[in-house]
């Protein structure tokens, strides 16, 4: 199976009531509040060290069944830029994908350079619902050593 390293859209930061750990790296966030600044449709978003998906996308991945990762509620909030940039930009639904898995060998995994690695099929789900700003390269396993 083929395998992309992806870079996705940050399309915001963490919120105020976002609570998390720094004293480990990468931090363990276990509340998610996410402000959304700007969003150009992608399905798939991120502000380290989380990654948001569409509840549709969530759903369309719950029916081709995945490893490596669960999802989480999280609170999305606008940005007064975001407000008055994008008033007419409604946006859909959100839900925290928590990713546990090995990259390279389950359909999410993080590398060690801590970017997202996705397989070919969970890949293709978010691909047919849009990533217009992610950045994809293939990922190469065999460099990867953990």
């Amino acid at each position: 199976m083929r395998y992309y390293d992806i870079l996705p859209d940050v399309a915001g930061g963490l919120g105020r009531g976002t609570v998390m750990d720094t004293s480990v790296h990468p931090p363990v966030v276990s509340k998610l509040v996410y402000q959304m600044e700007g969003w150009f449709g992608d399905v798939l978003i991120t502000s380290f060290p989380c990654f948001l998906v569409t509840e549709d996308a969530a759903h369309a991945l719950s029916k081709i069944g995945f490893t490596g990762a669960t999802f989480a509620p999280v609170e999305v909030i606008t940005s007064e830029d975001f407000r008055e940039l994008q008033p007419e930009v409604e946006l859909p639904s959100f839900v925290w994908l928590k990713v546990n898995g090995k990259a390279g060998h389950d359909d999410f995994g993080i590398a060690q350079n801590l970017n997202l690695v996705l397989s070919e099929r969970v890949f293709d789900v978010f691909d047919e619902r849009g990533l217009p700003s992610a950045t994809i390269k293939p990922f190469d396993v065999r460099h990867e050593q953990r």
